[in-house]
């Protein structure tokens, strides 16, 4: 045994993630990083003691050369004599019904969902993927770019455990954490194993392939492949700092001090302040977050949110303050109130529908390039690639850079807290200011049509030029334009 065999083996019983007596199943979608995993596993299953199986998830998304990828993985197994649990999840507008369930997330949730599914039913006890080095980097660099805090810097995590109702019955492990695609490459290669290529992992249009081409190979040639290295050792002192936090820190969990007097402190209708600004300004950050999380699940907890949330609890010590509000996404609105002669709290309220017509709130999925009808609107947008030149100056404002456009985009009426920054704009701006400013009033006002990209927010706003940093850059031949076409399709 040696090589990248034993450094796998000493991972393994250094995390004790796999043990003696484990129904383990390799999740093999075909490419090199599964393949790899699957093969040292098998060089390995002796020594540590475990049943062998594969998994596999067919999605349909490249028509035949998907049905390849699972011919593949089944010889693979037969050829080892490996029971193989197969499961078509085929992932389609159906099952994307908007930008934050797209088609790489659908798809993931998917085979999360089957994993789950392999492991409740008895037929396996674990999950092994083959996550690499390189995944975890390019995921932390991801987050840093959407912002992200100590939580989101923690990355993949190395193992999972699916729990239900407080039931643990089976865990995903990622063994490959810290192993580099490329020596897994030069592995398989020696052993003479083939493996499938996945035509996607080359499409510039998905943000996480172009840090994957573009920006990884930028950052080992400038700053050294160690670079690479330190990313996951962040990722890893990240996931210690938020285990420290929740295990350790008495100040976030509410007077019992225990986890359970912590969900209990969080999912109290209103804040106390004065308590919470009593603490260092890192745990008052995290009691705020904790506190939104659990009493608004579904709003995305940004950190201008948290600071925001902070200056209105900051603020409501002073006299006459009480009453002030925040807009949130999601109709939901922060308010500050005097509960009682001397106390002060944060409060969540949702709209009603006295004050906020929620029907006629929209959202649709535009394909880049497609077209989309808005019945709200009883007109159509569409996105389509124009030859940037052809167009009139005044124009050229709303072109968007094709190359940094994602396949698909959210095409919604603005949101309470919704922010853009128009190009030649000192910086942002809150939606509704915006469309104050335009003297926009009534159902014109709420039903205005903006385009939202996953992970980088509002992209497109009718009427108003695009972010600069998104525009098409100066000299380009095609770019993308969205726009408003009055009528149906």
């Amino acid at each position: 045994m040696q090589g990248l065999t034993e450094r796998l083996l000493k991972t393994i019983r250094k995390q004790q993630s796999i043990r003696a007596g484990d129904r383990l199943a390799v999740a093999v979608s075909g490419g090199a990083d599964s393949v790899a995993l699957l093969c040292l596993l098998l060089e390995l299953r002796a020594e540590l003691g475990i049943v062998l199986s594969v998994a596999h998830v067919n999605h349909k998304l490249r028509g035949e050369e998907s049905d390849e990828d699972e011919r593949f993985v089944a010889k693979l197994a037969r050829q080892h004599g490996l029971e193989l649990h197969v499961r078509d999840a085929p992932v389609d507008g159906s099952n994307t019904p908007g930008i934050r369930s797209g088609v790489e997330a659908a798809a993931r949730e998917l085979r999360f969902g089957f994993f789950r599914q392999l492991a409740r039913e008895g037929r396996v006890t674990k999950i092994a993927t083959a996550h690499t080095l390189d995944d975890q980097a390019e995921t932390v660099l991801l987050r840093i770019f959407r912002g992200t805090g100590i939580r989101g810097l923690s990355g993949i995590h190395p193992r999972i455990v699916f729990e239900d109702e407080g039931h643990a019955f089976g865990e995903l492990v990622r063994p490959l954490l810290g192993f580099r695609r490329a020596a897994l490459q030069e592995f398989l290669r020696e052993l003479g194993q083939g493996w499938r290529e996945d035509s996607s992992n080359r499409d510039l249009a998905f943000l996480r392939n172009r840090v994957r081409h573009r920006l990884l190979p930028l950052i080992g040639e400038e700053f050294g492949e160690t670079a690479i290295e330190h990313m996951g050792e962040l990722a890893e002192i990240a996931r210690a700092e938020e285990e420290h936090w929740e295990r350790v820190h008495p100040e976030i969990r509410g007077e019992g001090g225990g986890a359970a007097e912590t969900r209990q402190a969080a999912s109290q209708p209103g804040l106390a302040v004065t308590p919470l600004l009593a603490l260092p300004l890192a745990a008052q950050r995290r009691l705020v977050r904790a506190w939104l999380e659990m009493n608004a699940p579904d709003l995305t907890v940004s950190f201008r949110l948290i600071e925001e949330a902070l200056e209105l609890a900051r603020g409501s010590l002073n006299r006459g303050a009480a009453g002030k509000k925040l807009e949130l996404p999601g109709g939901w609105n922060l308010v500050r109130q005097n509960s009682q002669p001397g106390r002060h709290d944060l409060v969540l309220e949702l709209e009603t529908s006295n004050r906020r017509d929620e029907a006629a709130d929209y959202q649709y999925a535009l394909l880049v390039p497609g077209a989309v009808e808005v019945r709200e609107l009883g007109t159509r947008i569409e996105a389509r690639v124009v030859e940037a030149n052809g167009l009139p100056e005044d124009k050229r404002g709303e072109l968007l850079d094709l190359a940094r456009m994602p396949k698909e985009v959210l095409i919604r009426n603005w949101r309470a807290g919704d922010r853009f920054w128009p190009a030649r704009t000192a910086a942002t701006k809150k939606v509704k200011e915006l469309l104050s400013d335009r003297h926009a009033s009534g159902a014109e006002k709420k039903l205005w049509p903006v385009a939202v990209a996953e992970g980088g927010g509002l992209i497109w706003m009718r009427g108003f030029a695009v972010p600069a940093a998104l525009q098409a850059p100066a000299g380009a031949a095609k770019a993308i334009w969205i726009r408003e076409i009055a009528g149906m399709m």
